[in-house]
């Protein structure tokens, strides 16, 4: 039997498997449940499975035929500190926790996949060794980077590495394939400014914190403004600014903190270095001293164009060409496959969830990922490793 006539039992079971991981969700580190379930399935399947890196993380290895190629899958597993909003019966049951970035549906979906392609290798529809990759804290604790720092490219050697997300806007089964730079850097920052306080009548016998304060968010936004290409695309955000308790006191300290976003790794650096120059710079002007603490986080997610190649016909013998969308503008927002990426050739593709009308919008406490998508996304890992490792 092909995989197509097999297709809507596995979608049906691989859907009902989906609601369950929806319904006992597990944040970053804690995806204990979430892996036993992976692993368990996938010994089941009669792959080599191994658990445990990056603690809850799990990676399964099919080997077919004797060619030395090999690529890597990768799905994401944990969820969001988030209260569901939703009450369908498949609804979150773990409070202040919640699936709503899709990790559920990109778990299901590569476990559908790795059934298929064991279905798949017994008859010689490739050559070489696929290794599904199910990582951890994917949201904020950089579970890609610490299975890398754990050996996961030493102890399982690959060409090439895919990872695939939800996209809601996009049309249900429609792909964006896009070489280059497709998910921003994301660094934090947080800045102290100490002054001299005093008695808010008398502001000239003091060093004014929330001035010098009120001066630095409006430079900061030249380093985007003035500073970068105007064909490029980078982000600074001030999101926090605390200073003072009282109306007649100005304060003696004041706190900012916000997030920097650039497309390439040489941006961060660029990002870093204006900051502590403008920083410099208030200190002089307000006479105040200012302490910045530049926290680097997620690299840029960059698509490499031999692996972009490949997903893109994949995409396009799935969907077809007209719904295989090729130049899409970056995301703005974060990706940690970055850590993947940047140490093998990789490729990251959104998959269309759907119109994301009704709050079904990454991050939304209204959100559910559509199973009508699980039979598109199967297929789709499966022509990945057709085309990739193709017989010769």
């Amino acid at each position: 039997m092909s995989m197509e006539d097999q297709l809507p039992n596995l979608a049906s079971r691989i859907a009902a498997l989906r609601r369950d991981l929806h319904a006992h969700p597990e944040l970053a580190f804690e995806e204990h449940r979430t892996a036993k379930v992976v692993a368990d399935h996938l010994e089941r399947l009669g792959l080599e499975v191994f658990r445990g890196l990056a603690g809850t993380g799990v990676v399964a290895r099919l080997r077919v035929g004797t060619s030395p190629r090999a690529i890597g899958l990768r799905a994401d597993m944990d969820c969001l500190p988030l209260q569901e909003l939703n009450v369908f019966p498949h609804h979150s049951k773990q409070p202040g926790k919640m699936h709503a970035c899709g990790h559920d549906g990109h778990t299901a979906m590569l476990l559908g996949a790795a059934e298929a392609l064991k279905d798949m290798a017994a008859v010689g529809h490739f050559d070489g060794t696929v290794y599904f990759i199910f990582q951890p804290a994917e949201e904020h604790d950089g579970g890609g980077r610490v299975m890398v720092e754990e050996g996961l490219f030493d102890r399982f050697p690959m060409d090439m590495v895919f990872g695939l997300h939800n996209w809601p806007g996009m049309a249900a089964g429609s792909f964006g394939v896009v070489e280059g730079p497709v998910m921003a850097g994301a660094d934090r920052f947080e800045i102290e400014i100490t002054g001299h306080g005093g008695h808010a009548a008398m502001p000239h016998q003091t060093a004014d914190v929330v001035v010098a304060g009120s001066a630095l968010v409006q430079v900061l936004q030249t380093l985007v403004s003035r500073n970068t290409d105007p064909l490029e695309s980078a982000v600074v955000s001030v999101t926090r600014f605390h200073a003072g308790h009282a109306d007649n006191v100005l304060p003696e300290t004041a706190l900012l903190g916000g997030t920097v976003r650039t497309l390439r790794p040489e941006w961060q650096d660029a990002m870093e270095e204006g900051m502590r120059r403008i920083c410099n710079g208030i200190e002089t002007t307000h006479r105040v001293r200012v302490s910045l603490r530049f926290e680097r986080g997620y690299p840029p997610t960059i698509n490499s164009e031999a692996p972009t190649l490949l997903a893109r016909e994949a995409a396009r013998r799935v969907a077809g060409s007209e719904r295989v969308f090729t130049h899409l503008k970056p995301s703005m927002g974060a990706e940690d496959f970055s850590y993947l990426s940047r140490v093998v050739p990789g490729c990251y593709v959104w998959l269309g969830n759907g119109p994301g009308e009704g709050g079904c919008t990454l991050h939304s406490p209204h959100y559910d990922f559509n199973d009508d998508i699980i039979p598109t996304g199967i297929r789709y890992w499966a022509k990945l490793v057709e085309r990739a490792l193709a017989p010769e």
